[in-house]
């Protein structure tokens, strides 16, 4: 059994764990589908935030969003992709924090997520937490303690 002797650091605000967002692909409102499909396949990525131009996060778009969206009944309507908006595949409703919320709240969002959006106060995207990033440092935590 693990022991949390004390409990500051899950009080620590997230804002110095997550990757910025000049580092995180996204994609943005008006993007068609096949553009989206793209930036997915080149970074490997299964999800990537939506923005709109004032660089406000307005969701998430992943590949099997996409892929749902040119099924067809007999066949993938690959030519479909051009005029996929993203705007009208994305999931909007996604769990997302503020650079001042505290790790605890990033640390249990994250036990169904891979990741999170991060915004500021007025929903400008700055980034996103990772589980992997948060398990890293509860493990720290853990080992140094």
């Amino acid at each position: 059994m693990i022991s949390v002797n004390n409990r500051d650091f899950l009080h620590v605000p997230i804002a110095d764990y997550i990757i910025p967002a000049e580092k995180v692909a996204h994609v943005q409102i008006g993007n068609n589908a096949e553009h989206a499909l793209l930036v997915l396949t080149k970074t490997g990525y299964s999800a990537i935030p939506v923005l709109d131009t004032k660089n406000h996060l307005k969701g998430l778009l992943g590949i099997g969003m996409i892929t749902d969206s040119i099924l067809g009944m007999e066949r993938i309507e690959y030519e479909r992709l051009e005029d996929l908006r993203v705007d009208d595949i994305m999931d909007v409703a996604i769990p997302r924090i503020i650079t001042t919320d505290k790790f605890q709240k990033g640390l249990d969002l994250l036990i169904n997520h891979t990741f999170l959006c991060v915004t500021e106060e007025d929903g400008t995207f700055a980034g996103i937490l990772t589980r992997r990033v948060m398990l890293k440092e509860f493990k720290k935590y853990i080992y140094t303690n």
